[in-house]
């Protein structure tokens, strides 16, 4: 019977709590996927028809099949794109709030949720230095942040200068997902050239000053802590330029904001209390599930302007004068809590230790830069500024360091993959996990010899 579906059944709940606390068990973290050796989509095939399995066998072929052949973002050893390394408090949240069944579109549905929520944003917006009014929502990651930030300074600048078509300065180091929120908005985007892979505040006055479209510029976009090299933009330079010509201000902070928890590092983020947004991903340097970012509004009430949807249904959930609603403020309806495993996380350890966590990952980054300049085989390319390491491996090839990066992972040793710094292929360490060590460095290092 369907009514079947939606009755508990003991022993598959035995069977994924099982699994469940094995995973959160396990320590150290298995990469995985080390590359797969021949086709293994058929055996996925014959599982979805009209009648269904037993619990075993679908979990049995998750195990066996399907979570080999997903590398460990958690791991210690992945070390490529931005990893994730989440709290055991936050994951075993996350798994509260799936069992919850909880809906965090309104305060008339989830008012408990979104006041937690809002607790983190406030904590989030006081160490940015932004006013106790600030506010905004969780988004399900950093582009969808962007682009929902970038929609308010474009209607916010389209209603100051009366005009439809309007810009956003930007730096050539900025994320991907600028210019493609840029795009999707029809906003046009001034590229300001960067002085050392950072946008500063006397190249965007200059950018400014000698401009001749009469597009009006409503707008600029610095980033806290690159992707590629982990750079922090002048952000009180170009913050006072914003305010001087009366631009939207945004940080995109996705991946390294989250210093702001770090007393070593916080004074690298002056100038952020500029911002009239900001974004920063807790699935990143925060230690939270994916996939969630903070969008925090020093003026919520701009982006509520923006984004609330009007709808006859929807009228239910707009008639308390003190109701916060998450999808007011960003491009979303329905949407899981995503800010409630940061919240429990944070309420259990508290902030100091997430700093010192912040400081662990920047610690190795520094430790790995000494060995790189103690190897002759290898140079550095720049001093990291936060947790992200570049360097060569002298003499390779292209082609070199694709196969070493698929030798790493094949050999379980770690997942690293090639980028580009200033025009040459070259190797990078993002390190994020403070548990990763420089045994495991060291071992990546010497695989280059």
């Amino acid at each position: 019977m369907a009514s079947d579906m939606f009755t508990f059944d003991e022993q598959m709940g035995e069977l994924i709590g099982r699994y469940c606390i094995a995973r959160l068990r396990q320590q150290p973290i298995e990469l995985d996927f080390g590359g797969v050796t021949g086709p293994f989509e058929q055996e996925l095939v014959d599982l979805l028809g009209a009648t269904g399995n037993d619990p075993e066998v679908v979990m049995e072929r998750f195990t066996r099949v399907i979570a080999p052949r997903v590398l460990s973002a958690d791991s210690e050893r992945f070390l490529a794109f931005i990893p994730g390394a989440p709290t055991k408090a936050a994951l075993l949240f996350d798994m509260v709030v799936s069992a919850s069944s909880l809906h965090g579109a309104s305060w008339l549905e989830s008012a408990g949720a979104v006041a937690a929520e809002n607790e983190v944003l406030r904590l989030l917006g006081r160490f940015a230095g932004l006013p106790e009014t600030c506010g905004g929502t969780f988004v399900g990651g950093g582009s969808m942040g962007n682009l929902s930030a970038l929609a308010v300074a474009r209607d916010t600048g389209r209603r100051r200068h009366g005009a439809h078509q309007v810009a956003i300065a930007c730096s050539s180091e900025s994320h991907s997902s600028i210019a493609s929120a840029l795009h999707l908005l029809d906003v046009e985007a001034v590229v300001v050239p960067s002085q050392d892979h950072r946008l500063t505040g006397a190249a965007l006055a200059h950018v400014l000053a000698s401009r001749q479209s009469a597009v009006p510029v409503v707008g600029v976009v610095a980033t806290a802590g690159t992707t590629n090299i982990g750079v922090i933009d002048d952000l009180q330079g170009i913050g006072e330029v914003a305010k001087a010509h009366n631009l939207w201000f945004h940080v995109d902070g996705a991946y390294g904001l989250a210093g702001l928890l770090s007393d070593r590092l916080r004074p690298q983020f002056s100038g952020i209390y500029l911002a009239d947004s900001f974004i920063v991903d807790p699935h990143k340097w925060l230690f939270a599930p994916f996939d969630s970012c903070a969008l925090v509004y020093a003026e919520p009430a701009l982006a509520r302007a923006v984004h609330t949807q009007h709808a006859s249904y929807l009228d239910a959930i707009h008639t308390n004068a003190v109701e916060w609603n998450p999808s007011d403020y960003a491009i979303h309806l329905s949407r899981r809590p995503k800010g409630l495993p940061i919240w429990f996380s944070l309420a259990v350890h508290g902030t100091t230790r997430y700093g010192e966590a912040v400081d662990a990952a920047c610690d190795i980054a520094t430790a790995a830069a000494r060995l790189i300049e103690k190897a002759p085989h290898l140079r550095l390319l720049r001093e990291p500024e936060l947790s992200i390491v570049v360097f060569e491996r002298i003499g390779w090839s292209d082609d070199d360091y694709e196969q070493w990066s698929h030798d790493l992972v094949r050999r379980q040793v770690a997942f690293v993959t090639p980028t580009t710094f200033e025009g040459k292929t070259c190797a990078r360490l993002a390190f994020l996990n403070p548990r990763t060590t420089t045994t495991i460095v060291r071992e990546i290092l010497e695989s280059m010899a």
